[in-house]
């Protein structure tokens, strides 16, 4: 008899110690209490434009594409800021960098001679001649970026045009169909820069 309660204690005994091991983790974390502390931020691709609101329209023809030097990279992000400043939207600033990159390749152009259309200068080959404002203030990226929207602004219905034709009724370009090969690469500008 000694040796069957013995037996029978032992393996009380035993699943006790076996329930404890098991339990004892969790048991031991179910009355903690949580642990305050700051959120972590972590970076997902919800922070970029909704690519239908950059190219609602889709890309028109071929598509050109150019490697940017840090210069361009900086008069894009001040295009993009100089379009956040006008409260404009995501279009506005594909538009308007497809528009640069056509007429300046995002290089901000001084007079240059003998190769100059007319009086052209900036980012956007604006013309004090044509009353974009003077030297000095179109070769500004952020006047100039202004100036232009204000044109696009006057364009009824430029946010549902396609590109190329909203940029040309502000530029009066003779090349109207040559804004749409930047298209793909204005839009990935904007997503990559609009909330950096």
């Amino acid at each position: 008899m000694n040796t069957i309660i013995r037996k029978s204690m032992l393996s009380v005994a035993g699943l006790a110690f076996a329930g404890g091991v098991f339990a004892g983790p969790i048991a031991a974390h179910a009355d903690a209490r949580p642990v305050e502390g700051k959120p972590v931020a972590v970076a997902v691709q919800a922070d970029k434009p909704d690519t239908s609101k950059l190219i609602p329209h889709g890309v028109q023809g071929a598509q050109s594409r150019i490697d940017l030097n840090d210069e361009q990279v900086a008069n894009a992000k001040a295009i993009i800021a100089a379009t956040k400043k006008a409260g404009l939207p995501e279009r506005a600033a594909v538009i308007s960098i497809a528009t640069s990159l056509q007429e300046s390749k995002l290089e901000n152009l001084g007079h240059l001679g003998d190769k100059n259309d007319h009086d052209s200068l900036g980012l956007f080959q604006q013309r004090p001649s044509s009353g974009w404002g003077t030297p000095e203030q179109i070769t500004d990226p952020e006047y100039s970026t202004l100036a232009f929207e204000k044109g696009l602004k006057q364009v009824d219905g430029w946010q549902d045009m396609p590109l190329t034709e909203a940029a040309q009724t502000v530029q009066v370009s003779a090349y109207p169909d040559a804004y749409a090969q930047w298209e793909q690469q204005a839009a990935d500008i904007v997503a990559q820069h609009w909330n950096s």
